[in-house]
């Protein structure tokens, strides 16, 4: 299940742009050919606010891996396969991004839909890769409410077409920055040795620290009476980027690299609680195209920059206020304020 987009303005919308390097035709991480993203939802107002996203490279499997690198800015979370991703340089399955209590049975439910995809019949053995946001701020994150069905509804409904953002599946029930933040998209075309690749990257937004915008800082709104607000020093960042480029392990690491240091940018704090992490990976498999030598990755590596500190700021952009199970309210960013903010910074 893909949800409508948010109708909320993201960052262009207002005029913001990241860097000079035009993006997608979606500006979503659906910009780079054969990856698609689809969404489940799970809410019960005001218990639960979580879901699931999957990001689905076409052709992905056991035994048809594509080159991938992963990068931890800061190790406290919890990402499912993480070892033999970072040992192998392979990724052989979607990646999902869920709640924290439930990354162990969404890992459980995507073991379950690969094993029962047909050219997937003789497979012993698989490595599931599973990231998630601590969203028990504003959820019941106890109850573990993200199910095999809600996984299945992901995997089975990512499209190639635009990607909802916002209070949508993983990034429901998350937080970033003072904010209510969620999932959030961007892209880059970057020229890279007189060829066009794309790069494309998705949050899951649930890290603290004080927001930035074009290196203007903006606190958040005072918290109500009786709520300290959103631990300032604590959360996480899940970070997926694709590429079509024709990169190995090694140098999609450096591109995961600069994804989690692209946090920064907008005020990250990468304190002792937060899982930073990104996943990189190329859906042009070995082989099939001319290699890129190390000295021509600039340009990819100021596009992955450029495409995360865009898909956070989007995050927040679309994301809804959101009153959570224990009365905990956490307000949306404003565009207004946001503008206004910025012309008194200027």
């Amino acid at each position: 299940m893909n949800p409508a987009a948010t109708p909320r303005p993201r960052a262009r919308d207002l005029g913001i742009v990241i860097g000079p390097t035009p993006t997608g035709p979606l500006n979503a991480l659906t910009d780079v050919p054969g990856v698609r993203v689809g969404h489940t939802t799970v809410r019960s107002r005001p218990v639960v606010h979580s879901g699931v996203t999957a990001v689905v490279p076409d052709g992905v499997r056991p035994g048809a891996p594509l080159p991938a690198g992963v990068f931890v800015g800061n190790g406290y979370g919890k990402l499912v396969g993480a070892t033999q991703l970072a040992e192998l340089g392979e990724l052989e399955t979607p990646v999902l991004l869920t709640s924290t209590l439930s990354a162990f049975r969404v890992a459980d439910a995507l073991v379950g839909w690969v094993l029962g995809q047909p050219e997937n019949d003789e497979v012993l053995s698989l490595n599931p890769v599973v990231g998630e946001c601590n969203d028990g701020y504003l959820s019941d994150i106890r109850s573990r409410p993200v199910r095999e069905e809600h996984v299945r509804a992901a995997l089975d409904g990512a499209s190639a077409g635009p990607v909802a953002e916002g209070c949508v599946g993983a990034g429901t029930g998350t937080v970033a920055l003072g904010f209510k933040a969620g999932i959030g998209t961007s892209s880059r075309v970057p020229e890279v040795a007189d060829r066009r690749f794309t790069v494309g990257a998705l949050v899951q937004a649930n890290f603290g620290g004080t927001l930035r915008v074009l290196g203007r800082t903006l606190a958040p709104p005072t918290p109500s009476p009786g709520d300290a607000g959103p631990p300032a020093e604590t959360g996480s960042c899940m970070i997926v980027v694709a590429t079509d480029a024709p990169l190995d392990a090694r140098q999609l690491t450096r591109v995961a690299r600069r994804a989690v240091f692209a946090l920064a940018r907008t005020g990250a704090a990468y304190s002792h609680g937060s899982g930073d992490y990104a996943v990189a990976f190329t859906t042009t498999r070995p082989g099939t195209a001319p290699p890129l030598a190390d000295a021509t990755l600039s340009p990819l590596f100021e596009a992955a920059l450029d495409a995360v500190e865009e898909a956070v700021l989007n995050s927040l952009l679309t994301a809804t206020t959101t009153t959570g199970h224990t009365g905990r309210t956490v307000p949306a960013l404003s565009a207004d304020q946001l503008l206004t903010d910025m012309r008194l910074d200027s």
